[in-house]
């Protein structure tokens, strides 16, 4: 592998979490996590591995209407098979209604591990900048 090829399938891994959450594709979504996976999201809630919050996320937008989580400035610092990256989260939780909803502005930190599988979130944490209702 080379470092651009890392760091692209880095930023892919990174995208399909928004798609999976916005799909409610939960097989997608395990696909990005280790199975002992630890993510800390603050107020919301703080998981210990894949079942428990693929679990979390499903019951939390089980309701909701249109999802659309943006990633985007990508930071990566890539060591080999291990990595740190940050992004930035714009996220849009609409109402069933789809006419109201929750846009929610953060980032994440992430410590990234290369497995058999490739790369996936080992460690995350969330940190909140605005919420919007």
């Amino acid at each position: 592998m080379t470092e651009l090829q890392d760091r692209q399938d880095i930023s892919d891994l990174l995208i399909r979490y928004a798609s999976g959450i916005d799909r409610r594709d939960w097989n997608l979504f395990r696909t990005v996590f280790t199975p002992d996976c630890h993510l800390d999201y603050g107020e919301i809630g703080v998981w210990n591995g894949v079942d428990e919050v693929t679990e979390f996320m499903d019951v939390a937008h089980a309701a909701a209407g249109y999802l659309m989580h943006r990633i985007s400035n990508i930071v990566i610092d890539l060591q080999v098979d291990r990595a740190t990256t940050r992004c930035y989260v714009d996220a849009w939780i609409m109402a069933a209604d789809n006419n109201s909803g929750v846009n929610a502005r953060g980032f994440y930190d992430d410590e990234i591990v290369r497995t058999y599988a490739g790369w996936r979130i080992a460690r995350r944490t969330f940190t909140t900048v605005q919420v919007v209702y």
